[in-house]
Parts: C-alpha cells; structure tokens; sequence
C-alpha cells in the first residue's frame, strides 16, 4: 500500500532515508539534518516536497520523494522523482513499479514532466525507469552549493 509520508512514521522514514543516502545508489552521503529538513517540509505540506511510503504490514519498506519546479524547456510543471527506495529485502517484488504507476495515475495529472537522476552504474534502477519509457538525457548536470557557505 502507498501512503503519504505523516508525522507517525518519522523514525522509519529517516531510517530508510539513512540507508539510501550510505547505499551504492548515491555518490555520497548527505548531512543528516538535511534529511530532518526534507522530512518537515513533506510532512508540513510543502508546495515543493511530496513524499510517499510503500507499507507491508504497516511498516514502511519503502520510500518516494518527489519535488516540484517549473520548466520552460518542458512548457510546464515538473516533477523531480528525487529518491526512490526499497529495502533490499523487498526489492525485485514490483514495488518500484508500483511507486512509479502511483507517481503517472496520481501525482502527474497537471504536469508537464517527470525527471530523476540515477547514478551510470545503478543498473537496477536503470532497467527500472528504461521499462516506464524514461529517456535519458544527453546533459552534463552542475551544482553549486550555497548550504555550507
């Protein structure tokens, strides 16, 4: 079942958030108040921040964060699919697709886009988007962090 992330599941929010920002799925950690922060926008009904949880049994076993901008280039809104999540245990069950069938029949119906990122080498979650018909994009993605100044 695919819930919204609410304020009784904190801990095992944070925990899922945890092992996938310390899995092969990221080049590196991030400060674990980021997390913190990201956890009280979703929850506090940010315009900018939805997050979804995949619940076996009541327990979360897995996690979609989502964001929302606007792009010229796309003539609209865009969803950010940001993180998506599941417990090695459960992985290969169809609960990725499941997260990504939620995202195209509930969340995207005033959008113009769905993007993500995903690391060259996650080939899992490649497959994963390839079968939703997910193209990739012939760009060179750049940062400049403005937190730690």
């Amino acid at each position: 079942m695919i819930t919204q992330l609410t304020k009784e599941y904190k801990e095992e929010y944070l925990e899922l958030v945890n092992e996938f920002y310390h899995s092969e799925a990221v080049l590196h950690p991030v400060p674990f108040q980021y997390m913190e922060a990201t956890y009280q926008e979703a929850v506090n009904n940010s315009p900018y921040v939805g997050c979804y949880l995949y619940l076996v049994d009541q327990m979360p076993v897995g996690y979609m964060l989502l964001s929302y901008s606007f792009s010229a280039e796309a003539g609209g809104k865009v969803v950010w699919l940001e993180e998506l999540y599941i417990k090695k245990q459960y992985r290969g069950q169809g609960i990725g697709h499941q997260f990504l069938k939620y995202l195209n029949d509930e969340v995207v119906k005033d959008k113009a886009r769905v993007r993500l990122e995903v690391e060259p080498d996650n080939e899992r979650a490649l497959k994963l988007y390839k079968s939703q018909e997910f193209e990739i994009l012939p760009y060179i993605q750049m940062i400049k962090d403005y937190q730690d100044e």
